[in-house]
């Protein structure tokens, strides 16, 4: 009698462990895009495929630091190129897995001169840490939460207000991130440009997109590969929205002049062509 309470016990707590282990399989969610893109921290050989950066100094005489509050609480840092004239038209710059460095600040302002008059915000999801090694820029980017990564992104939406016309670019990790804040951006975004960025695969969020999307991406890039771009560039068609697509025989991460895999054509090339995708939509 106690071996068959014992074997009915024993049935019993199987059934429940199968029935709970079901349970978390089914009612997991899919994981975000954006932590897809951070999880390749773990892979050394992503990792591995960055050099650290060479040495990279820029100083601007139009930017400087703001702050601002975020729905969690908290304040954010970012850095601000105010258009010469007042205007609605802003673009939202969101850096490497480095961080919110001299590069990015240096190519904030190359864009700001070269695009007209146009309010310019780096966002910095890094809240203040830059990495100069790729371990570290690894351990920062994988740091990084979805929910104070939004936050971040609707303070800065909140903070140029209702009435901004909304486009974003990004590299890498930022690349990514440029197609989330335009999700977040909704009906005031204008534009995005993704340079080899980890695209969003929800086709129900990308049926939200309110603007047009041009995506540089690097035929040698071992992870958003030709395969990943173009799944994307199909997910787009399916949903109806348009992708402007420039793919180069280049590495991850070409368009970063202190990476020592920088290609300077493919960065001109796709330079000009992120020019010409932004100006009529920054008028």
């Amino acid at each position: 009698m106690k071996k068959l309470f014992l074997l009915t016990l024993m049935l019993l707590c199987s059934v429940i462990a199968f029935s709970q282990s079901k349970m978390t399989v089914c009612c997991s969610q899919p994981e975000s895009a954006t932590r897809k893109f951070a999880m390749l921290a773990s892979d050394k050989k992503f990792v591995l495929s960055h050099s650290n950066p060479r040495p990279y100094h820029f100083q601007s005489s139009i930017g400087k630091p703001i702050t601002y509050k975020t729905a969690d609480g908290k304040d954010a840092g970012a850095f601000e190129f105010k258009a010469k004239s007042p205007t609605n038209n802003y673009l939202f710059v969101i850096h490497e897995w480095w961080g919110l460095n001299d590069f990015v600040k240096h190519e904030s302002e190359k864009l700001y001169n070269d695009l007209g008059n146009v309010n310019i915000i780096d966002i910095d999801l890094y809240d203040g840490k830059v990495a100069t090694t790729r371990e570290d820029a690894g351990k920062l980017m994988q740091l990084v939460t979805d929910a104070r990564a939004r936050a971040i992104i609707n303070g800065a939406i909140a903070y140029v207000g209702p009435k901004a016309h909304i486009a974003t670019l990004g590299w890498c990790f930022g690349g990514g991130w440029s197609l989330q804040a335009s999700l977040l951006a909704g009906k005031q975004d204008v534009a995005c440009v993704m340079y080899y960025g980890m695209p969003e695969q929800d086709l129900s969020k990308l049926k939200t997109l309110n603007a047009d999307v041009l995506g540089n991406f690097a035929n040698k890039d071992g992870w958003i590969n030709p395969k990943v771009v173009a799944k994307f560039a199909d997910d787009m068609k399916a949903t109806g929205k348009k992708l402007e697509l420039h793919q180069y025989d280049a590495d991850h991460g070409f368009a970063n002049p202190s990476n020592p895999i920088y290609n300077s054509e493919a960065t001109k090339d796709a330079y000009a062509n992120t020019l010409a995708f932004l100006k009529p939509r920054l008028k």
